[in-house]
């Protein structure tokens, strides 16, 4: 080797390390709720709950449940539909904005006219129910098809028990709550 070259490739080896660029700093994230103790702040309320699910017509029939079913040829109320309709009575309350339409069935077994009064008296049991926890009666409506809309159209007992009952079906009135 000539005694040139190391000079020569050190030089180069200078040159090329003063080119390179220095390594970027690591960027800096901007979090507001570190180091708070207490975690989110509340900003306000969001119309309808946390995330505005619950105050939607589809909650209602989902998860707070939308239909009582009755014993064959009763309008008395069973502790699993008080159960229920304590919880429609709950959400109502909170979401004044919605309005309800009690429907009354029957199943097909009787005749048309005494299947009409058994779900209007069906649809009643449950407006007085919803307005003994509180539910304004002005925004409860009841409505009898007896059995002319059957959920389940078959002649054994298990369908005429799905047919026997009164939905609460609710529509947003559009008035804030």
């Amino acid at each position: 080797m000539k005694a040139w070259t190391k000079p020569v490739t050190a030089a180069c080896l200078l040159g090329l390390a003063a080119c390179a660029q220095p390594p970027e700093p690591p960027q800096q994230i901007y979090d507001p709720y570190a180091n708070t103790s207490a975690g989110a702040l509340y900003q306000g309320d969001l119309a309808g709950g946390a995330l505005g699910i619950e105050a939607t017509a589809q909650y209602f029939r989902n998860t707070v449940g939308d239909t009582v079913l009755f014993p064959s040829g009763q309008t008395t109320l069973t502790a699993e539909a008080r159960n229920v309709l304590a919880r429609q009575a709950e959400w109502l309350n909170k979401y004044t904005n919605f309005n309800a339409v009690v429907q009354g069935h029957a199943e097909e077994t009787g005749t048309r006219e005494y299947n009409l009064a058994l779900g209007a008296r069906r649809a009643s049991a449950v407006q007085e129910y919803l307005v003994a926890k509180g539910v304004s009666a002005g925004r409860i409506r009841t409505l009898s098809f007896g059995k002319e809309r059957p959920v389940e159209t078959c002649s054994d007992e298990a369908c005429y028990a799905k047919n026997r009952r009164a939905v609460t079906v609710v529509t947003d009135s559009g008035a804030a709550s």
